[in-house]
């Protein structure tokens, strides 16, 4: 997959500001609560661990985190996070993302045909500009003035090189702050190491999301620039023993979304509206994977990494939906929303500078709802394939192709001369396609739009006319000439006369469907972001007026520091230790799935200390987005991976609870064992080791 669901969804929402507990928050690197960590700590970060924490983590385009762990180029991530390499390398016979994946060499590193890493290089606040452009404006006229000034924001960043330099206008505390964010840009990023997925995602479902764990979810990859691998000075250096029980713990990566500081009229209409509808439909399409993958080896291997994130995907929702049914959840949101409201009511003054902007965001809501399900189908293209390769890319061609042709500043923002090296990355990349796994995804997907959309509804009769979506599935794939990435960047070359000229079947649908898709995305634009982010805005201002910035900002898959300890927690009266060893892996081990080892495993046995740590817990505040996340020390070393949290931590996107929601992570301990003795890698070892080739 080239965009992760979870991520496109996320585009869906708002994001705000939360209130602050002990070790909670995840925070911006230009303001970080020193005071906070000094008290409770007494550890105070100085300017040049910051720098090093900054720009030696890394996040991955797709959706992931990341960190160099060496002068040359080395990245850490998850495994679960590579899932997208491990399959698209994987050609003819090959299974890497069952098997995983050895270079013995340098020259052994192939290149990875879509990952991009994104170093952090600055942050400036833009907010006077932003809110200079946006001023007095509303709906349609407020969305464009937003696009016009991130554009010439992001241009004067990127300054003509944006191969070198990615630049993103990001909104903090629901549009109390904007701030751009400028990256280094790595697009040649080759595979060096990853483990089999038995080891990686050992205990498979049963054990996602819960602890103990004994896991080895770790990828490395490896940067390169001109052809040789990069130079990166700022790197995390490799611990080899590990943390300790309560030892202060700081995870660095890049937290997808959260929505902790959303009233509850917009989460009340998040639950209701978006998260019941998609869970549904990704149960129903987990049966679909679970289906195909039942017809043979093949079928499984095609289908295993979207399958892993579905599988994923469902548990998260779950937790989420949970938390967002639970009356002192909502009881508790309700008197945040109230008092604050009566905050801003009391004098004559705060009434008129702040206006009624609840009333503005519940109307902004309700039309949300009459909005969300023509939505989702067509512009963010569930019921159009969006969890195939082959409409999308048709989609990306013809879009890129639309906004080319326009000024900058008009621009949708993918398309943006900033964004568009990543754009044109993935639509060139020489990934395989399989016609039959396609074809069954486009014709659930397909099902879906009539279900959802109605047999009578015109977008549907113009889409699949007098078929079915199975026939017009198959007809579509068959037809198709896009599987090649040579077509696909014939037509990227050819811009809007190669796109108008093609008579390719899936380029002709992408067309067909392009101008309805893109009515509802103005009407969702117009009538229900720029509402609410005028009135989260103003909210916003006032939550500022009362309490001052002592909070952090809502996630916005942009880099955050979280800091906490290792720390296990009580499950029903018992403790829950917060470490697991390599003689738990052994005893856990049943030789079938998901508690069957590798025979790397099985062999390396009777070389390994038993007692060497696999898997830690600790305290630091997390979400999707975090994984492959570094867990690094107050030295700035690096002493764990993040790969998960527990059960309790799913409701984190909207409320931290210290008691009990924890980080899980691979211990570097467990990591440099299992490189130098079950896979038997001196050179990678030494590499973590000594920082260098």
């Amino acid at each position: 997959m080239k965009q992760m669901f979870g991520i496109a969804l996320a585009g869906l929402l708002a994001a705000g500001a939360g209130a602050v507990m002990a070790n909670e928050g995840m925070w911006t690197m230009d303001h970080l609560p020193v005071k906070q960590m000094q008290q409770e700590y007494g550890f105070t970060p100085s300017a040049q661990w910051i720098d090093l924490v900054q720009h030696a983590a890394l996040r991955l385009a797709e959706g992931c985190s990341g960190s160099f762990v060496s002068a040359n180029g080395l990245v850490m991530t998850n495994h679960h996070c590579a899932n997208s390499c491990l399959s698209q390398l994987s050609k003819g016979h090959e299974d890497y993302m069952s098997n995983g994946y050895v270079a013995l060499k340098q020259e052994d590193e192939p290149k990875c045909p879509d990952v991009e890493l994104n170093q952090l290089e600055s942050i400036t606040d833009v907010t006077a500009q932003v809110n200079a452009a946006t001023a007095g404006k509303a709906g349609a006229e407020r969305v464009k003035a937003e696009r016009e000034v991130d554009s010439k924001l992001e241009q004067s960043c990127v300054n003509g090189d944006a191969k070198t330099w990615r630049c993103d206008v990001i909104t903090l505390y629901n549009g109390g702050r904007y701030a751009l964010y400028k990256y280094r840009r790595y697009q040649d990023v080759r595979l060096v190491f990853a483990p089999e997925q038995s080891i990686a995602f050992f205990g498979g479902d049963p054990d996602n999301f819960n602890f103990p764990r004994y896991d080895l979810d770790v990828t490395f990859f490896r940067a390169y620039v001109g052809g040789k691998p990069a130079n990166t000075p700022k790197f995390f250096k490799f611990d080899p023993q590990g943390p300790k029980a309560g030892d202060m713990t700081f995870v660095v990566g890049n937290p997808g979304s959260t929505r902790r500081g959303l009233t509850w009229t917009e989460l009340s209409a998040l639950r209701d509206f978006q998260l019941v509808p998609v869970f549904g439909m990704l149960s129903e399409l987990r049966g679909v994977l679970w289906q195909y993958a039942r017809d043979g080896a093949q079928q499984a291997k095609e289908s295993q990494e979207l399958q892993f994130g579905i599988e994923n995907s469902i548990k998260v929702y779950n937790g989420w939906l949970q938390t967002l049914a639970d009356d002192n959840f909502v009881q508790h949101k309700q008197e945040q929303d109230a008092a604050l409201r009566q905050w801003m009511a009391a004098t004559a003054q705060r009434r008129a500078a702040y206006g009624d902007p609840w009333t503005e965001l519940a109307h902004a809501q309700q039309r949300g709802q009459q909005l969300s399900t023509r939505y989702m189908m067509l512009e963010r293209g569930i019921g159009l394939g969006q969890f195939g390769e082959l409409f999308n890319d048709a989609r990306i061609l013809v879009r890129a192709a639309a906004e080319r042709t326009k000024p900058d500043g008009e621009r949708l923002p993918d398309f943006r001369e900033a964004n568009l090296p990543a754009v044109q990355q993935a639509v060139e990349s020489n990934v395989p396609v399989y016609p039959r796994y396609e074809q069954t995804l486009l014709a659930w997907s397909l099902g879906r739009l009539r279900q959802s959309l109605g047999a009578d509804d015109p977008t549907v009769h113009e889409v699949l006319g007098k078929q079915s979506p199975e026939q017009l599935a198959q007809q579509l794939v068959s037809g198709t000439k896009l599987a090649d990435p040579a077509v696909r960047k014939q037509l990227w070359d050819g811009g809007e006369k190669a796109i108008q000229a093609s008579s390719d079947p899936m380029i002709v649908l992408a067309r067909e469907v392009d101008p309805e898709s893109r009515k509802i995305r103005k009407a969702y634009e117009d009538e229900v972001k720029a509402p609410t982010d005028k009135a989260n805005e103003t909210i916003a201002k006032a939550r500022f007026d009362r309490d001052g910035m002592s909070s952090y900002p809502d996630a916005t898959f942009t880099q955050r520091l979280s800091y906490g300890k290792v720390v296990g927690w009580n499950e029903n009266g018992a403790p829950v230790p917060p470490f697991t060893h390599f003689a738990g892996l052994y005893k856990r081990a049943t030789g079938a799935d998901p508690f069957k080892l590798p025979d790397s495993w099985i062999k390396a046995q009777s070389s390994l200390d038993m007692s060497t740590p696999m898997d830690f817990v600790t305290d630091n505040d997390i979400i999707g987005g975090n994984s492959g996340s570094p867990v690094i020390d107050r030295q700035g070393h690096a002493v764990g991976l993040i790969f998960d949290g527990n059960i309790h931590s799913l409701g984190g996107d909207f409320v931290y609870d210290g008691s009990n929601n924890r980080a899980v992570a691979v211990d570097t301990a467990a990591l440099v064992a299992a490189v130098r003795k079950v896979y038997k890698l001196p050179r990678l070892a030494d590499e973590l080791i000594q920082g260098h080739l």
